[in-house]
């Protein structure tokens, strides 16, 4: 028997988020186990049944879907949050990650990636649309330049965070940078010392927050060559 990932989606346009509930019914380890369109009725929803994973429109209207992702505690949660958005800006992308999310997904994304998102994020993973990083790096000069220095990477480490914000697996890094997963969770490690954290999701948290100046400036820089 399959095992099923439980989805909650919260979207207040009701033509997508019943054009996305068809699209997750045709996926056999998906199990739709409710819609809603405000933080009201997604946090009722979340108090009376579990789920896996919850999509989450940013923008619900007169409310942001991170009021609902504070008001619960997601960070740390063992329920994924991954936001579905027409578009965010670096400033609300740095609220969504702190808030708990460990995905975002633009809302004109091929489906298939967002398929593949939950997925990923359901089995401990992250995932990040790449439009998101050049949001983020357009917003650096706002940043206090100096919160980046001293923590430079490594050419293996620059490519490892990028296979990280691609929402890839230790395996698929490893496949993409011709080497063992036992060298690519040593890096891992590395990054994971060098940002002073735990997790995955930490870890892009304080990329993103802490050194976007630096390390995604040098990732992003790389990633145009």
């Amino acid at each position: 028997m399959i095992e099923r990932i439980r989805i909650l989606l919260i979207d207040d346009h009701m033509l997508f988020r019943e054009s996305l509930v068809r699209l997750l019914e045709t996926q056999a380890d998906f199990e739709v186990a409710d819609r809603c369109a405000t933080v009201a009725e997604g946090r009722q929803a979340l108090l009376e049944s579990a789920v896996d994973v919850v999509l989450l429109d940013y923008d619900l209207g007169d409310e942001i879907g991170t009021d609902l992702l504070a008001a619960l505690g997601f960070s740390g949660s063992d329920t994924k949050v991954i936001m579905v958005t027409a578009g965010m800006g670096p400033a609300a992308t740095l609220n969504a990650v702190n808030s708990g999310v460990t995905g975002i997904v633009l809302k004109h994304s091929d489906p298939r990636l967002l398929i593949e998102a939950i997925r990923k994020v359901a089995a401990g993973d992250t995932w990040w649309d790449p439009g998101i990083l050049r949001t983020v790096l357009s917003g650096q000069g706002a940043q206090d330049a100096s919160r980046g220095r001293g923590r430079p990477l490594t050419d293996r480490q620059r490519q490892v965070l990028r296979c990280i914000l691609d929402g890839l697996t230790n395996k698929e890094i490893a496949a993409r940078m011709q080497a063992s997963e036992t060298a690519v969770k040593a890096t891992i490690q590395e990054l994971f010392h060098k940002a002073g954290v735990r997790t995955r999701s930490q870890l892009v948290r304080v990329a993103i927050e802490r050194y976007s100046l630096e390390w995604l400036k040098e990732i992003g820089s790389k990633a145009r060559e």
